[in-house]
């Protein structure tokens, strides 16, 4: 099983930019669906935005335009690019693996392996 650590979270006024890492180990990520996930306070988790293993990219529709995932296989590194944030981006944001198929790309209960999050904080 991939292990993954997330890093770059912070805190940023409206309107301002973060970018978010996913680092693995223990295994390539070339093999997996690669997503970030969210969860603000007394919210579900939700899907934020997805890579398949060829490179497809997928988004929340409230962040679409916004938000940019790739990809490094030779690094082992996912990236999420977050630009003209808004608060209700607040969330912790987590990093997720996945052996499923591309169509089960925005469905958590499909990733088996998860980084422990990392904090972002939009202040209005």
């Amino acid at each position: 099983q991939v292990q993954l650590v997330e890093s770059g979270g912070g805190l940023v006024q409206a309107g301002g930019s973060l970018r978010l890492s996913c680092a693995a180990s223990g295994r390539t990520l070339r093999s997996y669906n690669m997503a970030w996930f969210r969860q603000a306070p007394g919210k579900e988790r939700e899907f934020a935005a997805g890579i398949g293993r060829s490179g497809g990219t997928f988004y929340q529709d409230s962040v679409k335009g916004r938000f940019t995932i790739s990809r490094d296989n030779a690094r082992n590194t996912v990236t999420l690019q977050m630009d003209s944030l808004k608060p209700e981006d607040t969330a912790v944001y987590y990093c997720a693996a996945s052996s499923g198929v591309l169509s089960s790309i925005r469905m958590a209960n499909m990733y088996t392996s998860w980084g422990q999050g990392t904090q972002v904080t939009v202040s209005s």
